[in-house]
């Protein structure tokens, strides 16, 4: 059964630490591919942190060497790296964990602060608002505690299922994960059939984290993954409401359909075996969504 290895470098961006908040002093790798990644690149363009925090993306085909820079859009200009893994060497000479995206880099300590896409995301809406040029409360203090009782929900039950049920090598196992997964989309289905988004009229944390796995659904979880019960366009709620924060300020330029079905189709060979992608669906995420 399939098992996400735990973050392992889970330090904070904070005033009197050793990490603080400084313009210019933190960088963000990540792939435009991956889901947690794209968390964080979200998080980044809601706050207007793009001229506080830099960005590098690696490519999205990883082979046994791990995530590269290839060149032509996929370079690391604050270290010159060529793969991934030399930051985490940089930071731990030891280091034997899963080199994973994102990464949030201290370029003064030339180290990583962080390799946890959901601590990532916080300290942006947090720790970070002091630098954004347009703030936006993200994780509102009278709904932290219902906020992070979803968000565990979202992860187990949406996040992670996908992979729970693509990587799969027993049929009782696939079809377990598989009936768990669209549990919860149809709860959230019928959730949304009351409000605009999760928690109200402003789409928050936990529905970014939600949506970097919605928008990836019908293009290769439901193909790929064979998470294929229903379709993303299938859904009277789940469906318009994904369209809708696509379509929020800024949200739509995060989202590279290409990379994405590059990665997971040329990637993932013991699945695809013949690396073809699979062509994208007509379902248009530009179409209205007659939410707002």
């Amino acid at each position: 059964m399939f098992r996400r290895r735990p973050s392992q470098l889970r330090d904070f961006v904070a005033d009197g630490g050793d990490h603080p908040v400084q313009a210019g002093r933190y960088h963000l790798y990540v792939a435009r591919a991956c889901p947690w990644a794209h968390r964080t690149l979200i998080g980044r363009r809601l706050m207007g942190l793009e001229q506080a925090i830099g960005v590098s993306f690696v490519d999205p085909i990883r082979d046994e060497r791990g995530w590269a820079f290839t060149g032509e859009g996929h370079e690391d200009p604050v270290n010159g790296f060529r793969f991934l893994a030399e930051a985490y060497l940089a930071t731990d000479p030891s280091y034997e964990g899963r080199v994973s995206v994102p990464v949030l880099w201290d370029r003064e300590r030339g180290t990583i602060v962080n390799n946890e896409s959901a601590d990532i995301l916080r300290m942006l809406s947090t720790a970070f608002a002091p630098l954004a040029e347009h703030p936006v409360d993200l994780f509102p203090e009278h709904l932290r505690a219902e906020m992070e009782e979803l968000n565990k929900r979202v992860y187990e039950g949406v996040n992670d299922a996908v992979y729970r049920t693509g990587f799969a090598t027993r049929q009782d196992v696939y079809e377990r994960e598989l009936r768990a997964l669209f549990q919860t989309l149809d709860a959230l289905d019928r959730r949304l059939a009351e409000r605009r988004f999760l928690f109200g009229e402003q789409p928050l944390e936990t529905d970014w984290r939600l949506f970097t796995t919605l928008v990836r659904f019908d293009s290769v979880y439901q193909i790929h993954f064979k998470c294929s019960l229903r379709k993303l366009v299938e859904y009277e709620h789940l469906w318009p409401y994904a369209r809708d924060l696509y379509q929020w300020p800024g949200v739509a330029e995060t989202v590279d359909f290409d990379e994405i079905r590059a990665h997971y189709y040329g990637t993932h060979r013991s699945i695809n075996p013949t690396g073809i992608v699979a062509a994208m669906p007509v379902a248009a995420f530009e179409r209205h969504h007659g939410r707002g």
